[in-house]
């Protein structure tokens, strides 16, 4: 049936001209890693550190039960698994990895899902962002790269990990010493993933030309980032805890100003050290180690310098 709906929005987007598939890759492009990852950042340093933490932490959680029901269920794309899917084209530079579940459709579960269950908001952004979240799943079937089981599992495990984020941070604000405790509980749970899906053996399925139709070692590529920013988050988040407490409650160009040097700070991290980094530590060690940059410079790094920055002004 999947892909019976695949074929029937692939018909669709055919016949229908360019004005849905512009607007559907756009909604595609608002769900990718690393600008959700960046629009959380500049909540968490500009906004509200409290609801930053609340998006960082779930989707760091999410990237984690992400890579590992990829690696676990091993499914193959749509255009692998039926060669009458063609998928498009641009869509096709992120859809890396495994299908099921749809990363996209978890990263919007963590941040526009993530939103939308937070009652304490107002009744309209809520279904606004509602709206979005699913749009960015519908994106991924309508762009040919996801089955609908991939979306509505993506969601749903996306928004459950963010329901229990929310009950976790709680017991954390009842238990603040415990912080360390929780910190090497997921270190522990991502290193766990990570050795899981080194040492695991994927299928070897070959076309009849005898070439192999999927390299199941690269498609874990996308669990080693995950176990890469959740290490540098849960890291940054107790360091910054501990050693710096920065706060949102500052004047508007204080806001302007974090939010223009640390988008500039977060893309010359994400742009120019991951790349080097990864050509200098070749194989995971160097996935594993760029992704913890990334999230340590977003949860401790940029925070710690704004505060001695801040400090140093008055």
């Amino acid at each position: 049936m999947d892909i019976n709906i695949l074929l029937a929005l692939q018909a669709f987007r055919e016949g229908a001209g360019d004005i849905f598939t512009k607007f559907f890759l756009k909604m595609s492009y608002i769900g990718e890693m690393t600008i959700v990852l960046g629009i959380i950042a500049e909540i968490y340093w500009c906004v509200s550190k409290e609801y930053g933490h609340y998006f960082l932490m779930g989707w760091s959680g999410n990237r984690i039960v992400n890579g590992l029901l990829k690696v676990t269920a091993c499914a193959y794309r749509p255009w692998i698994r039926d060669a009458r899917i063609h998928p498009n084209t641009e869509a096709l530079a992120e859809a890396t990895g495994y299908s099921f579940p749809s990363g996209h459709s978890m990263n919007a579960a963590s941040l526009y899902g993530g939103g939308a269950i937070r009652k304490e908001l107002p009744r309209l952004l809520r279904i606004v962002l509602a709206l979005i979240a699913v749009l960015i799943g519908l994106s991924r079937n309508f762009l040919g790269v996801h089955t609908p089981q991939d979306v509505l599992v993506g969601l749903t495990a996306g928004v459950l990990v963010m329901w229990l984020t929310g009950k976790l941070m709680k017991w954390i604000e009842a238990h603040p010493e415990k912080d360390i405790l929780v910190m090497c509980i997921g270190i522990a749970v991502s290193v766990a993933v990570a050795v899981f899906a080194a040492l695991k053996s994927y299928p070897e399925d070959y076309d009849s030309a005898g070439k192999l139709l999927v390299d199941g070692k690269k498609m874990a590529n996308d669990t080693f980032k995950g176990v890469g920013w959740a290490i540098g988050y849960l890291a940054g988040w107790v360091l910054e805890r501990r050693f710096v407490g920065f706060s949102t409650d500052v004047s508007m160009m204080t806001r302007v100003t974090r939010f223009v040097t640390g988008l500039l700070g977060f893309y010359a991290v994400s742009l120019i050290l991951v790349p080097l980094i990864k050509n200098w530590i070749p194989g995971v060690t160097g996935i594993i180690s760029s992704c913890f940059l990334q999230m340590f410079f977003v949860s401790f790094l940029f925070p710690w310098c704004i505060k001695r920055f801040e400090r140093n002004e008055k």
